[in-house]
């Protein structure tokens, strides 16, 4: 399959022709500007940036996290960058099961998100599904010949931007910000 430039897919020979009143790709709605997403992790917390054409997700940092203070700490940071970025929206990874059911890193994720959303207002916070993330960041580490200690170390801010880089694709095939918006105080349930 092919995509023309009109946005309509093809299987090849033929010219492909739009039914009438169909959108194409290129037709749908897609808002500019500079996303961050967030792998939250109980040790670490993986930060990623699109470019400003929303185009292309790259890792960025990864910030030390924890209990207590350390995780007010990341937090602070995080809104920091948000604001020296010029995010238009952050993204929070939330951890389910193949099944989709939520756990206890799901709530950490739900809970760092809601207190994000009432330090970036009016920057949207949104939960978007993270599953294989981390996996696929991983993997493609370890194919670029990162042995296990140094994938250690970046594979945070990797799967963060995995995570952006599957936000942005969904966005711009469907015209619609991915994931839940999370408002201040979300915490235990969107």
């Amino acid at each position: 399959m092919l995509l023309r430039p009109s946005g309509v897919l093809d299987s090849g020979s033929r010219p492909a022709r739009a039914r009438p009143g169909a959108i194409s790709v290129s037709q749908l709605p897609f808002r500019q500007g500079v996303r961050l997403a967030v792998d939250v992790g109980s040790v670490r917390v993986g930060v990623a940036r699109s470019d400003p054409g929303g185009i292309l997700a790259s890792p960025l940092a990864v910030l030390t996290s924890g209990p207590g203070e350390k995780a007010a700490q990341a937090r602070a940071e995080l809104a920091r960058l948000a604001a020296s970025e010029g995010a238009i929206e952050v993204i929070v990874g939330l951890p389910t099961s193949l099944s989709g059911r939520e756990g206890t890193a799901a709530a950490g994720a739900r809970e760092f998100a809601a207190d994000l959303a009432g330090r970036l207002a009016p920057v949207p916070v949104r939960l978007v599904d993270e599953r294989f993330t981390t996996t696929e960041a991983h993997d493609a580490l370890r194919r670029g010949g990162k042995n296990a200690r140094a994938r250690r170390q970046v594979v945070d801010a990797a799967a963060a931007a995995v995570l952006l880089q599957a936000a942005l694709n969904a966005e711009r095939a469907t015209g619609r910000p991915p994931g839940q918006l999370v408002r201040a105080g979300d915490g235990a349930g969107a």
